[in-house]
């Protein structure tokens, strides 16, 4: 009988008008992937634990969502060809334990990959995508991120359109996570195919570094960011570009990791964390939770940020926001305090390509800081601050009143 509904699945959505599943991710996902901290070392244990302590450190009520379970999952396939998880990490099954999540209020995710084989060398999807989709649709699955290993003979545009069609044949709302690298430029054809992609390889958890597997390399969170150049004009809502999932909480000083939650906060880059929930710092719960700089992640417009200058690596960000707000951060990439000084007088703040500009020069802005969750000033002055080493300062910027004119000499 499963056989035969496959069948009746895999001929509809032949015959159907292909389109990407809508009203899907219309701000950047957010929520938690297992990969980062612990690779293939999962089980239902730490899915239940890690849902347990979502709703607990506070995140669930901040906006995270997902709770995605990456490669090492799978079991074996059936004599159908049914996948099935692995029955020692999975004894409850999915279904029970998509249940146990969405029962938290959360939603859950898991993991294919369009070759033959995962990178962690379990069963891929490739052949079986309609088979797949409606086996995750049938366990409750909300969200999939489908890697792109073992994929010889492909052609990437095709096998993510291929598993497009199959979760919108399954007749339920999942969100799909195209991770194949960047290697193919999916920014130019994939936001008609996926909700988010991924720009390049793999993050690692240092500020500035590139870790050389000898086949592959790991990137540091400053070479992620320095890759998503010229990538901001192909986001939006519900098509994200995606640089990799967070090394927040993985080893990295505080200040660092604040920095990545900016940065990745003004790309408009899906929000997924990667350390071990169950226990995390005082400090790294903190800036997982900041409320006002998810606010700025998670505006409605749904613009990516842009680099507006970088002197002597001190560089100034800004991201417009819905309602005329901007957001403005200030990384600093040395190992040494830098000095600020922003006159905002002599700066015009314009976005080309969403045709948004900034104007100082007519409207005095009111500042906060979004860190310090403080008043900050306004724009009538000007800006000077002290940026500790491998750390941002991050405003908010909102229109208050109209700028004075300067008087007639």
């Amino acid at each position: 009988m499963r056989n035969i509904l496959c069948l009746l699945l895999c001929l509809f959505a032949l015959t159907a008008v292909a389109q990407k599943q809508k009203n899907l991710a219309l701000t950047p996902p957010m929520g938690w992937n297992s990969w980062n901290k612990f690779a293939c070392d999962v089980d239902e244990k730490l899915i239940r634990e890690t849902a347990d302590a979502m709703v607990a450190s506070g995140m669930r009520d901040a906006g995270y969502q997902y709770i995605v379970i990456d490669d090492c999952w799978h079991g074996e396939r059936d004599s159908l060809g049914f996948i099935h998880p692995d029955p020692k990490r999975f004894p409850s099954g999915m279904k029970a334990l998509a249940d146990y999540v969405h029962a938290k209020g959360l939603k859950f995710g898991i993991y294919s990959d369009a070759g033959w084989k995962t990178c962690g060398g379990r069963p891929g999807s490739r052949g079986r995508e309609f088979q797949d989709a409606q086996t995750y649709a049938s366990w409750g699955v909300d969200y999939l991120k489908y890697d792109w290993c073992n994929t010889e003979g492909l052609k990437a545009e095709g096998a993510y359109m291929t598993m497009r069609d199959a979760l919108a044949a399954s007749g339920r709302p999942i969100v799909l996570s195209i991770c194949e690298w960047g290697d193919n430029q999916p920014w130019e054809w994939a936001q008609d195919v996926g909700h988010l992609w991924r720009t390049t390889g793999d993050i690692y958890n240092c500020w500035d570094c590139v870790y050389d597997h000898g086949t592959w390399k790991s990137w540091g969170v400053m070479q992620i960011l320095d890759k998503q150049d010229g990538l901001r004009k192909y986001a939006g809502p519900g098509h994200w570009n995606d640089p990799d999932m967070m090394e927040v909480g993985n080893g990295m000083r505080t200040n660092e990791d604040r920095a990545h939650f900016a940065m990745w906060s003004m790309l408009a880059a899906p929000l997924i964390a990667g350390n071990d929930l169950r226990n995390m710092s005082r400090e790294t719960r903190e800036i997982l939770t900041n409320k006002e700089v998810i606010a700025i992640n998670q505006d409605s417009l749904g613009i990516q940020g842009f680099k507006y200058s970088d002197q002597d690596s001190l560089e100034v960000w800004f991201k417009p926001l819905a309602n005329g707000d901007w957001a403005m951060c200030v990384l600093n990439r040395k190992s040494t305090p830098q000095q600020l000084s922003f006159d905002w007088s002599k700066h015009a703040v314009t976005d080309t390509i969403f045709n948004r500009q900034l104007e100082t020069s007519q409207t005095r802005y009111k500042l906060r800081d979004v860190w310090a969750k403080k008043a900050s000033g306004t724009t009538a002055k000007t800006l000077k601050a002290e940026v500790p080493a491998h750390d941002v300062l991050m405003l908010r910027l909102s229109s208050s009143k109209p700028a004075k004119k300067a008087a007639k000499s």
